[in-house]
Parts: C-alpha cells; structure tokens; sequence
C-alpha cells in the first residue's frame, strides 16, 4: 500500500479536534461541506485499499481554492472510496453537480445514431471539435493512491487492448519514459501531450508520484483518436478533429470506447460504474460521463456582447480560452463546452453542445449585419 494503515493509527492517539483542518480560509467544495462532527466520525474509516479521510480532503486542505472559481477540494483513491466516505461526498456531488441527490440514477447512452445533426456546424466559425472522457478500470487503486505495481499494470493491460483496436482505430502507444525529443516536440505540436503536473491541486494528490513511470499517450495512425494513460485518472479516451462535424466525432469515440470496454471484458475486468454515479472517476466533478463535448468557435462579436454570459448559462455552456481553463480567447476564438458531467447522459451532453454552438454562430451572423439578437434569445436548458 502507498500510503500505510500505522500512520492512521497514530492519528488516532490525537483528539478529532487537534486533527481537524483549519480550513477557515478556503473556497472549495469540501470546505463548505466538511464540519468537525463528520470529520470525527469518518477519520477512523479506511477502504479496503486503506485509503482514509486524510487521504481524501489533502488535497482541498492543501489548495484553499480561488474566490471566483469553485474547485472540489477532495479525490477519490479506489472504487470504495465514495461508498466508504459517502456522508462526506455526497452533498459535495449534490453541491458541485447542481443538486444531483443521493438517490439519483445516472443514465448512459453511448449509441451515436440518437445524437440528432451535428454534422453540420459552420466549418467558417468552427475551427475544430473533440469529445473527451475519463475511465477507471476496476480491481485497481486510482492514480492519487496506487502503488508502482499497479499503475504499471494498468499501463500493461490498457496497451495489450489498445494495440489490439483494428481499422482506423489502429494505432500506437508511447511511454512517456522512452519518447525521443522528435517524437515529444511533435505531440506537443499537435496539442496531444500532457506534461508532468505542475498544478498543485494534482501535486497535493499524489497524482505525479514516480513521473513519469508508467504513463504513456496512444494514439490511431490519423491523430484522431487519442488515449492518456495514468494522468489524472486510469484512462482519458479523445476523440477529435478540425472542423464542425461533431457527429463524426462523437461516433468514433463512442465505436473506440465501446471497443476498448469489450477488450477490458475479455480480459476479466471492465470499467468502474454504478447506477447512482455513473462511471466513477479521480475526481467527483468527473463522475457521470466524465464527458467534455468542445469545439473551437470563432465568435468575436457575440463574445463581446452584453448578454453572451447570460446565453452560456441559459445553454448551460461553459467557456475557456483555446489554451485551456485561465488562458484568454485570441482573435474572439473560444473554447465552448457542456457544463455538466452527471445527471445527463452522453447523447445529451454533446446535443447541448451541438445545439447551443449552432445558435451561437447563428447569433454572430446577425451581429455581423448589424443585426439584434433579442428575438433568438434561448430559453433556459
């Protein structure tokens, strides 16, 4: 075990008073939820991995959170973690995923014919669209609290399957530790490689131990299809390309990740999931889907208009610069995405996206003639 059962021991021999986190300057999800009295009955408690409470709020208490932008403040270590801990991360789930209860199911739907259009998005306005999703595979501890072993297992059994993809899913995996620098520079060209964490919120974790042992980025022989192994969580499945057809998109990662699913079967094991979480991941803003449907949009006059806050929100649309979360949009070009993970299924995630870009571009086609775009205002999702 990476982290050892003694030390919680030891703990114990202090009151819960004198181990409970001062958190009184923190913004984050586990802050708000997390009192003395729930501590003190938790902090005893371990998965049969022995991941404990500690465990689970390091990183929160580590990274008290920023005033504007609401992190969670906790990570899951293995499967149990949420059933084990659930007091605590269920109204932390509710909280962050807009008031998702204890008792909710979560529905899947991976089958692409019930996505309606999306092959026609205005390739003038969107520059490209991707589809990404986290998977856990289960019988091993996630990144935060697996062992060396067990993160190189993971590796080994998710390469064996990936090699095994056929088509136009084919393709190759390189570990981080053997990669050339011609082959590094080149995937941080096309935008494909993650580099070893830096955020403190990863750091605090325990994400980044033993970097870069045992993670590697696959990839089909066309660059469309991407798989990282062992960043933030076991697997994150992308599929991408340039231009608007997002229906494209969405069916190969829905053909790639149902393909990989059935090879993990094949091998004894399959993807962490349940009824009330969906597929469970690292983190419990992930839960769900895990799924961020995106397209690059050029939109330099509806950006800048009064209401386009009020649009995103009515369309339950998020937007980040194109270099990701705390980067600025270049030339009026964002990156728009769904913003949320669980309580709708796939199918629905990415029509939100698809429905909303194409009432965006429709919105900065009027404001190009000079046109008002009150009579197009979208209803709130």
């Amino acid at each position: 075990m990476p982290f050892g059962n003694t030390h919680n021991a030891l703990k114990m021999k202090y009151a819960s008073s004198e181990e409970y986190p001062d958190l009184s300057q923190h913004n984050n999800h586990m802050a708000k939820i997390l009192t003395p009295a729930i501590y003190e009955r938790l902090r005893s408690k371990q998965t049969p991995s022995g991941f404990t409470l500690d465990d689970v709020i390091q990183t929160g208490i580590d990274n008290p959170g920023h005033p504007f932008i609401m992190t969670v403040g906790c990570v899951a270590g293995d499967e149990e973690t949420y059933e084990v801990f659930k007091e605590l991360l269920d109204p932390i789930i509710e909280d962050r995923h807009g008031g998702y209860k204890p008792t909710d199911k979560h529905k899947t739907d991976l089958n692409p014919n019930n996505l309606k259009g999306g092959d026609d998005l205005d390739p003038n306005y969107v520059l490209s669209s991707r589809v990404r999703t986290g998977r856990s595979i289960r019988g091993f501890c996630l990144p935060p609290h697996c062992s060396r072993g067990e993160r190189r297992g993971v590796e080994k059994m998710s390469v064996e399957a990936l090699d095994s993809l056929s088509g136009d899913l084919k393709g190759k995996y390189y570990a981080l530790k053997n990669m050339t620098d011609a082959e590094q520079q080149q995937l941080i060209d096309d935008h494909f490689l993650f580099d070893k964490p830096v955020s403190p919120l990863l750091l605090a974790s325990g994400m980044a131990r033993d970097w870069p042992d045992g993670r590697g980025i696959w990839h089909n022989d066309t660059k469309t299809f991407l798989v990282w192994v062992n960043e933030e969580d076991h697997l994150r499945v992308i599929s991408m390309q340039k231009g608007g057809n997002m229906k494209e998109v969405f069916n190969r990662f829905c053909t790639g990740l149902t393909k990989i699913e059935t090879l993990f079967k094949d091998k004894g094991t399959s993807f962490m999931w349940n009824e009330h979480l969906g597929y469970v991941l690292t983190c419990p803003s992930n839960l769900g889907t895990g799924l961020r449907a995106g397209v690059h949009v050029k939109i330099p006059n509806m950006s800048k208009h009064a209401k386009f806050e009020e649009v995103l929100k009515r369309l339950r649309l998020q937007k980040r610069g194109t270099g990701g979360v705390d980067t600025a949009a270049v030339g009026g070009t964002f990156d728009i995405s769904n913003a949320d993970r669980l309580g709708f299924s796939e199918v629905e995630l990415v029509q939100m996206v698809v429905d909303g870009v194409k009432l965006l571009v429709e919105m900065e086609k009027k404001l190009e003639k000079g046109q008002s775009i009150d009579n197009i205002m979208p209803a709130q999702k």
